[in-house]
C-alpha cells in the first residue's frame, strides 16, 4: 500500500481535481484506491456524492470529523468504518478488476484543530512528548489496520493549511505530491511548504528516537513525489511563455522537484466536476480526447514513482 499526500497552501489549485480523477484512473487500471477527503471544503467528496447524498447518507455517521472527535481520534469509531463505495464510478469499473473507495469529510472538520491541539499538553516532557506522537500519528497508525491493507493507493487530499489534521496526513504518508498553479501565487510557498514538512519529521523523529513513543510510533521519512502543474495554458502545443518561466523557476530553484507531464486548463473537461459523480478522465465521451491523453502520461509517471501497475501492489 502507498499512502500520497495532496497538499498546497494554495487553495484554488486543482489539488481535488487532481486528487479524484488520478484516483479513477488508477482504479481503472485495476488498483483498489482509497480516496480520504481531509480538507473541509469536502469537495472531493462532493465530486462522488451530491450534497443530498451526503446530507442523507454521510454526514451523521459516516465522516473523517467523526473519527477526529473524542478524547482521541479513532477511539470510538474505527477508521475502516468511514469507508463507503461511490455507486456510479464504481459501476465502470466492474470489469477492470479495480475499486475506488472513498472516506467522507465534513464542514465541521474545521473546528478540529482547536480540538486537537487541546490536547497536546501534558504534565511532564515524557507525557507531552506521548501526546504529541499519539496524536500526529492517530492516521498512521489506523491505516496500519488489516482492513486498509487490501488497497495499493491511499490518495490524502489535504487542507490548504499547516494544521493538525493535515500534520497527521504528513506523517501518515510516504510521498506527497503538489498540484501547483504556474503563477506567483501558486509557487510562493513551495520552499516554504518543504521547510514545514522537514521540521515536522525531525521532531517526529526526534521524540520516536528518544523514548517519546513506544511501539507504535517508528520514525516517519515522506518524501516529495513533486510539483504537477496544473491549469496549464497550452497554445500551439507548447506552455504559454508566462507560465513556461514560472516552471523553470521552480523546476531550477525549488528543493520540491517537478514532474514532466502536467494538467492543461480545460473547463470543458474539468468545469462541471462533481455534477456527474464520475471524474473527468473515465467519461466515455472523453476516451481519445488530447487533454485526457495528457492525464494518462501523467498518471503513468505517478504510478510508475510508486512502483504502482496494474492490480500490483
Amino acid at each position: 500500500m502507498r499512502v500520497v499526500a495532496v497538499m498546497n497552501y494554495k487553495g484554488g489549485v486543482g489539488k481535488t481535481t487532481l486528487t479524484a480523477n488520478l484516483g479513477a484512473v488508477a482504479a481503472a487500471r485495476g488498483l483498489k484506491v482509497l480516496l480520504l477527503d481531509l480538507d473541509p471544503q469536502t469537495n472531493l467528496t462532493f465530486s462522488f456524492y451530491s450534497v443530498e447524498d451526503w446530507q442523507d447518507r454521510l454526514k451523521d455517521d459516516r465522516t473523517i470529523k467523526r473519527w477526529y472527535e473524542g478524547d482521541m481520534p479513532g477511539r470510538d469509531v474505527p477508521l475502516g468504518d468511514l469507508i463507503v463505495t461511490p455507486e456510479r464510478v464504481n459501476k465502470l469499473l466492474d470489469d477492470t478488476g479495480g475499486r475506488l473507495d472513498l472516506i467522507s469529510s465534513h464542514l465541521g472538520l474545521i473546528d478540529i484543530d482547536l480540538e486537537l491541539a487541546a490536547k497536546l499538553g501534558g504534565t511532564t516532557i515524557g507525557s507531552s512528548k506521548r501526546k504529541f506522537l499519539d496524536l500526529h500519528g492517530c492516521l498512521r497508525n489506523a491505516l496500519q489496520d488489516s482492513q486498509f491493507q487490501d488497497y495499493d493507493l491511499v490518495l490524502v487530499d489535504c487542507a490548504p493549511n499547516f494544521g493538525l489534521v493535515t500534520k497527521t496526513a504528513i506523517v501518515a504518508c510516504e510521498q506527497i505530491l503538489v498540484p501547483a498553479k504556474a503563477d506567483y501565487l501558486s509557487t510562493l510557498g513551495l520552499d516554504y511548504l518543504y521547510g514545514n514538512c522537514a521540521s515536522l519529521v525531525q521532531e517526529f523523529n526526534d521524540y520516536a528516537n528518544h523514548g517519546g513513543g513506544t511501539e507504535e510510533h517508528w520514525p516517519i521519512e515522506p518524501s516529495f513525489l513533486g510539483v504537477v502543474f496544473t491549469m496549464v495554458q497550452i497554445y500551439s502545443q507548447q506552455v504559454t511563455l508566462a507560465q513556461h518561466g514560472y516552471i523553470e523557476e521552480v523546476r531550477l530553484n525549488s528543493r520540491v522537484p517537478v514532474l514532466e507531464n502536467k494538467v492543461r486548463n480545460s473547463p470543458r473537461h474539468f468545469g462541471d466536476a462533481g455534477e456527474s459523480g464520475i471524474p473527468a478522465m473515465m467519461r466515455a465521451s472523453a476516451a481519445k480526447d488530447e487533454v485526457v491523453r495528457e492525464f494518462d502520461r501523467l498518471a503513468d509517471e505517478v504510478l510508475g514513482a510508486l512502483e504502482l501497475t496494474g492490480g500490483a501492489r
